[in-house]
């Protein structure tokens, strides 16, 4: 994985500025909260648009305020995890999963739904309502109906915010299996150091919307 960030972006009283060559297939961003690790993902994915630099991903350009290129946040398949469960209430858990892999064609289902199913051990739930499920249940079927949109790169903020602690060493093998069996890249945030340490290879610390060191998990 190459990523390419060189940005700055100002929301408010707020700025980021981050510049950094991203190689490491999990990567972990760590910051204290209001550093804008958030901000850097919805960046990232095209939810929020930089005032001026440059975003690339593995070659393809994403934005470049210099040749006036933004791709919209459907063309760039980047999946993304936000920090609140996201899961539709009124659809079970088999429609929650395919509520974007419906919308592909066969070819672009690069990530089959059974084998989604098979590696979050999602088999028994299928047809609960989310109101039924456990946080850590709800944080798998958010985690592979993004898998199931067939991303190229996965985005996943603070995945540990919404459960506790124990529940946090249940999610975490789900996710060291997403980037052995799927190979896909995956960028993590957190503020609880241990867990990207436990989880990633390298990390990369934001503080005050500026990019510190970028070093590899000893």
């Amino acid at each position: 994985m190459r990523l390419l960030l060189d940005i700055e972006l100002t929301r408010g009283s707020f700025e980021l500025k981050i510049k950094q060559n991203i190689d490491s297939t999990l990567t972990g961003i760590f910051g204290p909260s209001g550093s804008g690790k958030t901000t850097l993902l919805e960046a990232i994915c095209g939810l929020l648009k930089p005032d001026r630099g440059k975003i690339s991903f593995n070659g393809q350009t994403f934005f470049s305020s210099e040749d006036s290129i933004y791709i919209s946040p459907q063309k760039r398949k980047v999946g993304m995890v936000f920090q609140d469960i996201r899961i539709f209430p009124h659809l079970n858990v088999k429609d929650n999963l395919k509520y974007g892999y419906n919308l592909l064609t066969s070819k672009e289902q690069n990530i089959k739904f059974d084998e989604v199913v098979e590696l979050l051990e999602l088999e028994n739930f299928l047809q609960r309502n989310p109101g039924c499920l456990s946080g850590g249940e709800k944080q798998r079927v958010v985690i592979g109906r993004s898998l199931l949109c067939s991303p190229d790169l996965l985005l996943l903020d603070e995945p540990f915010s919404a459960i506790d602690k124990g529940m946090r060493q249940t999610i975490m093998p789900y996710l060291s299996k997403i980037e052995k069996q799927i190979k896909l890249p995956m960028m993590i945030v957190s503020h609880h150091l241990p867990d990207l340490q436990q989880l990633t290879e390298k990390i990369l610390h934001i503080e005050n919307g500026q990019n510190g060191k970028y070093t590899k998990v000893q």
